[in-house]
């Protein structure tokens, strides 16, 4: 996609209804708050563009589904979580068989 709005996006889940007419896409987003409200409304703009691209790809399936686009933050989570862990283990230690040492 070429919108200028979108920064550096990773799929990280898609969800299917059970009729597969709809679909939640969960996106992880790098960058400050703005850029990230920013990347999904450029993502909601190019939905038609990315439905009819998945309808053409996705030639077995009826119809194409319906785009619902979900932040993420689980990646953002995952990269706090291992930057606390380096405070407590500064030196990469991890056990306490390794801390007597």
């Amino acid at each position: 996609l070429k919108d200028p709005r979108i920064g550096f996006v990773s799929i990280t889940a898609v969800r299917m209804s059970p009729d597969l007419r709809q679909a939640r896409v969960r996106v992880s987003v790098l960058g400050n708050p703005d850029e990230k409200k920013a990347s999904i409304k450029g993502l909601v703009s190019a939905k038609g563009l990315i439905r009819h691209e998945l309808g053409r790809r996705l030639q077995n399936l009826k119809y194409s589904p319906e785009l619902r686009f979900e932040l993420d933050p689980t990646i953002e989570y995952a990269v706090h979580i291992s930057e606390l862990l380096k405070e407590v283990f500064p030196h990469g230690e991890t056990s306490s068989e390794e801390q007597s040492q």
